[in-house]
């Protein structure tokens, strides 16, 4: 890395140990046959050693270091750091990242102190259950209700994406804040709250149908029978733990809705298996099975919606 007084930075990067030693020396010989300043004569010689599989071109630098203008020459001051790429050097990186490693406090340590708080995305969903003592997120709760509100209507709602970059603000505001307005202008595109639900379940480190359930449920869905099919389905959702049911529930009878405004927001049960099925199960491990998989997954969540009373409704009905 190269930083230039006047605030120009370069970056040179390659795996080949001696193509950067050639840069080095290279570089080196140039600032050398600088005119000496008495500014100058401070100069830095550091150099660091950088690995990676890209190649920054040379010249911007080699453009402004052969030929600087008079009134610049003296703030030219180059500063490369280097470090041999031999053994001893690597050897001692090696002693401090295991030092540093050691060293650093665990998740649950800053937790405790307050530095770091409990995420929403990228957790289990029992932890964000167990932490609101709740069994359905709060967050999935709003989303769900901000899409009723004003979302039913949208031509093709959960299908359409919303801005990447106000999805990923909105997600880091849930994360760190404890309340979230979704009535606030900032969130007025309803496919920025659709986006954003849709990345809290992608996100889960387990998705909505455990792995361990995602096997049982492909075999229900082969079932050639349809009364059949749709019990053993019922049997598995029964089966799941509770917050994992929970919010299956509350999200497939808001996805019912959905369907149900199918000829104003052109989204059907079919179209909202398309969408949800890869996004709330999965297996564990991908095999080459994926094409298959995806057909499976599609009509699992679109038999649930067409069935949900058959397969969330009481024992009774």
């Amino acid at each position: 890395q190269i930083t230039t007084v006047s605030g120009n930075e370069f970056l040179l990067q390659s795996d080949i140990d001696f193509l950067i030693l050639d840069w080095f020396h290279a570089i080196k010989n140039a600032i050398d046959r600088l005119p000496k300043e008495r500014s100058c004569t401070s100069r830095n010689l550091e150099f660091k050693l950088r690995r990676s599989s890209s190649i920054e071109l040379l010249n911007s630098l080699d453009a402004e270091s052969k030929e600087p203008k008079p009134e610049h020459r003296k703030s030219l001051i180059f500063r490369l750091n280097y470090s041999a790429s031999d053994t001893n050097d690597r050897s001692r990186v090696k002693s401090r990242l295991k030092k540093f490693i050691s060293r650093r406090p665990s998740l649950k340590t800053l937790q405790e102190k307050g530095l770091i708080k409990d995420q929403i995305f990228g957790s289990h969903l029992h932890l964000v259950c167990e932490h609101e003592k709740s069994t359905v997120p709060q967050f999935v709760r709003l989303c769900i209700k901000a899409v009723e509100k004003r979302g039913l209507d949208v031509d093709g709602i959960y299908r359409v994406s919303g801005n990447l970059a106000t999805i990923q603000k909105l997600r880091f505001v849930v994360n760190q804040e404890e309340k979230l307005n979704l009535d606030d202008s900032q969130w007025e595109d309803i496919h920025v709250v659709t986006g954003a639900l849709k990345m809290f379940f992608r996100e889960l480190p387990e998705p909505l149908f455990p792995y361990c359930f995602f096997e049982q449920f492909v075999e229900a869905i082969k079932i050639q029978d349809n009364a059949t099919r749709i019990k053993s389905i019922r049997n598995l959702v029964k089966k799941l733990p509770r917050p994992n049911y929970d919010t299956m529930k509350i999200l497939f009878e808001h996805l019912k809705k959905i369907a149900a405004k199918e000829s104003v927001n052109l989204m059907s049960t079919q179209s909202l298996g398309i969408v949800f099925g890869p996004t709330l199960l999965r297996p564990e491990k991908e095999t080459g099975n994926m094409a298959v998989h995806m057909l499976y997954q599609n009509q699992i969540v679109e038999l649930m919606l067409s069935e949900y009373s058959k397969i969330f409704g009481s024992e009774e009905d």
